[in-house]
């Protein structure tokens, strides 16, 4: 079962956007995303990692950004249940607000319900297939739940969207010698 819920992320339907308030803001996006794709020094990777983040959290409009910025400070202390209230609450102001999925899908994650964080990740690269940090999340998950191939075409995702990833050679390796090895 778990191996065919990440098999529909990685072949998607015609993708929904992320929902912003301004025409300019998603201008903004595409260009930081396409800077980001094109980035060949890690440092200038991370800058525009962390501008397109606080891009897709401000999408919501400010009492949603600071309900998701509650969230990412939950999860990076590791109370998963605060975060996941916190994306919950993001989603009822917001319904259409994609970086609420994906964080909604870390903190189940950290609780470990993965079929939940699954079902918020995949509905995450639905509605903006350039989340790179919902694919590196997706190939995690993939990769700990043995799922070699889901987790390489994962990685193979995040990587056309962020190259300078960090460990991304190393990763790519690992994950292509172990679906290798499962081949044989």
């Amino acid at each position: 079962m778990r191996a065919l819920l990440l098999a529909s992320v990685i072949v998607l339907p015609a993708a929904a956007q992320t929902v912003f308030q301004t025409p300019e803001q998603r201008a903004q996006l595409d260009q930081l995303l396409g800077a980001l794709s094109e980035a060949t020094d890690p440092a200038a990777a991370a800058g525009l990692e962390v501008r397109i983040e606080k891009a897709w959290q401000l999408a919501g409009g400010p009492t949603a950004a600071l309900m998701l910025n509650a969230a990412a400070r939950h999860l990076q202390s590791g109370d998963g249940e605060a975060a996941l209230a916190d994306a919950d609450a993001a989603l009822t102001l917001s319904p259409d607000l994609t970086e609420a999925f994906y964080r909604r899908g870390a903190a189940r994650y950290q609780r470990g319900d993965v079929a939940g964080a699954y079902h918020d990740l995949e509905e995450t690269v639905r509605r903006e297939p350039r989340h790179f940090a919902a694919w590196r999340l997706l190939s995690e998950i993939a990769d700990a739940q043995g799922n070699s191939r889901a987790a390489l075409a994962a990685w193979r995702q995040l990587l056309a969207l962020d190259p300078q990833t960090e460990d991304a050679d190393k990763k790519l390796k690992e994950l292509t010698r172990k679906v290798q090895g499962e081949a044989s």
